[in-house]
């Protein structure tokens, strides 16, 4: 039986998962129908119904209630099953999965999983749901992950190899060009939330050991993103003196995010494991930088180093070292050839097996080879 109806069910259109669902409606060779737990639209029916046991599912979790927390979005997916009879359910998060799996598992249809990183990472969190992430491995025909490090804790929590696709999520190529770092001024972009395993305040601490040890006055950090941290951040811009080098562009589009990457000498990001366990899967960001053409100043971090080749492309530090991003920036600003340099390497790297279109090509040859009405190992309950 050849795959033709995929189901995709994601717990919110918003946050990370918006772009790879819209990209696999649109790029996926497969009749796909998508549902969002944060979509209640009052003339769909469906939509709403799943919306609404998605939401009940998410107060249940977090009241504690984990026995019942899975039963409003399971029951709403077993129907949704049963009405699209789909091949395969793509399922967006781990936490997500967990909700859905049993109805999969009922209905005997194969469900595989595109765990992003915090899903995977944030070991501290999941307590009583290891044994519910265990039971998911059984269930599911296949995963998709971001990362070899998150390959390894699947394989750890008892997933076999061949069921697992390491596929970074791809930058757009028709999106991130054009980038001249040899000619730009020295300035570098950061783009992300302003979370703890974004790390932006070493990013700005790194920075102001740059402005330090520089005479340079042209020297410049922009900022893109939001987040819980951003008062912080600026308050230790304001603590270190840097209120008129430092600039925060707040959320921008992705138009705009292509736009300043093509003004500025390089990209930075300093990635950490954050105090809950949170970390990355495979940056996106660093890899429109990369595609873009910049050399990327980073840590050695979740999928990092498998995009980014230390003095090849990058930069690399260890997390937390602030001292070594802070020499990396440094060589940027001192050698616009090497920038320039690494800049071309990256595009060069992304351009042959980073892009969406790689992805998206990497994804469907793996959907393919889940066998319709896979074997399900749901006995252990």
């Amino acid at each position: 039986m050849t795959l033709q109806r995929v189901l995709v069910l994601a717990p919110t259109r918003r946050a990370a998962s918006e772009t790879f669902v819209r990209a696999n409606l649109a790029g996926l060779p497969f009749a796909t129908t998508a549902y969002f737990g944060d979509e209640r639209p009052l003339g769909q029916p469906w939509r709403l119904v799943y919306g609404v046991a998605v939401l009940m599912s998410k107060v249940l979790t977090r009241l504690g209630w984990l026995r019942l927390a899975g039963w409003p979005a399971a029951v709403v997916t077993k129907l949704l099953l049963r009405r699209h009879q789909p091949d395969l359910v793509l399922v967006e998060f781990g936490f997500h999965a967990l909700r859905v799996m049993e109805a999969a598992a009922e209905c005997q249809i194969p469900l595989v999983v595109h765990f992003r990183g915090s899903d995977l990472s944030a070991w501290t969190k999941f307590g009583a749901q290891k044994m519910r992430y265990r039971r998911l491995m059984r269930i599911a025909s296949g995963a998709i992950v971001k990362s070899q490090p998150m390959r390894q804790t699947l394989l750890d929590l008892g997933m076999e190899s061949e069921r697992i696709l390491i596929s970074a999520s791809g930058a757009n190529a028709q999106l991130f060009h054009s980038s001249a770092p040899g000619s730009a001024p020295p300035v570098f972009l950061a783009v992300g939330r302003f979370v703890d395993k974004k790390g932006p305040l070493y990013t700005i601490r790194a920075f102001a050991q740059l402005v330090g040890q520089h005479p340079r006055t042209d020297l410049a950090l922009w900022m893109v993103g939001e987040g819980p941290l951003q008062q912080q951040a600026e308050a230790l811009v304001r603590e270190l003196g840097l209120e008129s080098v430092v600039r925060f562009w707040g959320a921008q589009p992705q138009q705009k995010v292509a736009e300043l990457m093509r003004e500025v000498r390089g990209f930075v990001q300093h990635s950490v494991v954050a105090p809950d366990g949170d970390s990355e899967g495979n940056p996106v960001a660093v890899m429109e930088a990369q595609l873009s053409g910049l050399p990327v100043v980073a840590t050695r971090h979740a999928g990092i180093p498998e995009v980014v080749r230390h003095g090849e492309s990058g930069w690399l530090v260890a997390e937390a070292d602030v001292v070594g991003m802070a020499a990396g920036l440094l060589r940027l600003v001192e050698d616009p050839g090497l920038a320039q340099r690494w800049g071309q390497a990256g595009r060069r790297r992304i351009q042959e097996r980073f892009t969406i279109d790689h992805h998206l090509r990497d994804v469907a040859q793996f959907l393919r080879g889940i066998s319709p009405r896979s074997r399900f190992q749901t006995s252990d309950r």
